[in-house]
């Protein structure tokens, strides 16, 4: 009887896609892949270690499961990803039930590693901090049918001061075009509409590979491929982002009109001091392009507050900057001190209560603007991709294509009889802070 597999994956989409290579490898050597964790005699954590908290779930996680060696069928645990690249020595010390360790250049050999755990090894993993997909490798999808995630790159050179990516996932990588496309291919024959193009610096693709800013490009061969209905952009650095990129976004219509730009924050000295490239002069123009360009783009940003000498007159400028910009979609996080990061060693950090009434703050100035934003929509028809049916009230719930998976709002719908994973005309009759309900149209 094969050993039963299951997978578990904390952190970003980034995570999710190798997590889902090593679904797919394992099932062609032959595993069982199980959801559950109580279900499985080899687990696998794909862990995150990007902030503190991220880091603590990441542990919480690996302690919680391994209790199911004393009262499932559990014979083997295994660390994987960006704790385990990060933290490996600590890993193996501290927390003997840990099985194996791999980081997150190495995953395609977890079928053999997961081998060598069951034969009674404790295998440690961890060399080149990444790898770059430059062959079509097999995946099993885990979010729905309709919708998937492809990462065009790995990695990052951008060196903000607060982030420790670089530490975990190393240098800037650009996939071969082709190979992207091959696997859009393939995951359109598959049954995907819905393409969303993740790495940790979407803008910068081809850079590396083709010495030149390649995303415009790669977006419309994406589009092209039958069957693809919408292609969404994640993670795009404001410092590339180009006039072609702008118009290939604006004149295609299988290119969502959706913008996901972190800018972490308004003023030119916290800027600086973050390694953020150009100043709020820049950014307004930047916007101000994207929006004159495409009309009705939705611009989702995040914001850290906290950083390390930030003051009560710069947090309170920052508010003022969100409540002129009125972006669509707004993240906030605290800064979170990472060891090995410049920023960590700047002077004036600000206490956590401080950075936690912060954000707090000024999730509540966007609220008003969300409230503000989505009153845009009423009478428009949109196209919503339909994602779920409750049978209690007959309603269907979707996005737009103003609206990223799992983050963002969601649009109800009801009047009419369709299929999940249908893309169907709505027009919109109430709008909430986040959220949008219409009647479709048949």
């Amino acid at each position: 009887m094969p050993e039963r597999v299951s997978v578990v994956t904390l952190g970003c989409e980034k995570n999710l896609v190798d997590s889902e290579i090593v679904s797919g490898l394992l099932h062609e050597r032959g595993y069982k892949l199980v959801d559950s964790p109580e279900d499985a005699t080899v687990v696998i954590v794909n862990t995150c270690a990007f902030i503190d908290a991220a880091k603590e779930e990441s542990v919480r996680t690996i302690l919680d499961l391994a209790e199911l060696k004393k009262t499932a069928r559990l014979k083997a645990l295994i660390v994987a990803g960006c704790l385990a690249q990060r933290y490996k020595e600590e890993l193996m010390k501290e927390l003997p039930e840990i099985d194996g360790v791999v980081g997150t250049g190495d995953f395609v050999r977890m079928a053999d590693i997961v081998e060598e755990t069951l034969r009674g090894r404790r295998p440690v993993h961890v060399g080149h901090p990444a790898y770059a997909y430059e062959e079509l490798l097999p995946r099993r999808l885990s979010t729905p049918r309709y919708t998937a995630y492809v990462k065009i790159a790995e990695g990052c050179d951008n060196n903000c001061t607060f982030c420790s990516i670089p530490l975990m996932r190393g240098a800037f990588r650009s996939r071969r075009m082709e190979t992207i496309v091959d696997e859009v291919k393939r995951l359109a024959e598959q049954g995907v509409k819905e393409i969303s193009l993740i790495a940790q610096d979407t803008t910068n693709y081809g850079t590396d590979l083709y010495e030149d800013h390649k995303l415009p490009e790669l977006l419309r061969r994406v589009s092209e491929v039958p069957g693809i209905a919408w292609v969404r952009l994640h993670y795009a650095y404001p410092g590339f982002f180009t006039d072609e990129l702008i118009d290939v976004m604006a004149s295609n219509p299988k290119i969502c009109k959706y913008v996901d730009m972190p800018l972490q924050h308004s003023e030119d000295r916290i800027l600086k001091l973050m390694s953020r490239p150009g100043r709020q002069r820049d950014v307004r123009e930047l916007v101000a392009t994207i929006r004159s360009r495409i009309p009705d783009v939705a611009l989702r940003t995040s914001i850290i507050v906290g950083f390390p000498g930030e003051t009560e007159e710069e947090f309170e400028r920052l508010c003022d900057f969100v409540r002129e910009m009125k972006f669509d979609r707004l993240g906030v996080f605290t800064y979170s001190r990472e060891e090995d990061t410049p920023a960590a060693r700047l002077p004036d950090q600000v206490p956590e209560e401080v950075k936690e009434y912060r954000a707090h703050a000024l999730m509540e100035v966007q609220r008003e603007v969300a409230r503000e934003n989505a009153a845009k929509y009423l009478g428009r028809t949109l196209d919503v991709l339909l994602e779920r049916y409750d049978e209690k009230s007959g309603v269907y719930v979707g996005r737009s294509q103003y609206d990223a998976p799992e983050v963002d709002g969601e649009v109800f719908v009801s009047g009419i009889r369709a299929e999940i994973g249908d893309i169907v005309k709505v027009r919109i009759t109430h709008a909430f802070e986040y959220d949008l309900s219409g009647e479709g149209i048949a």
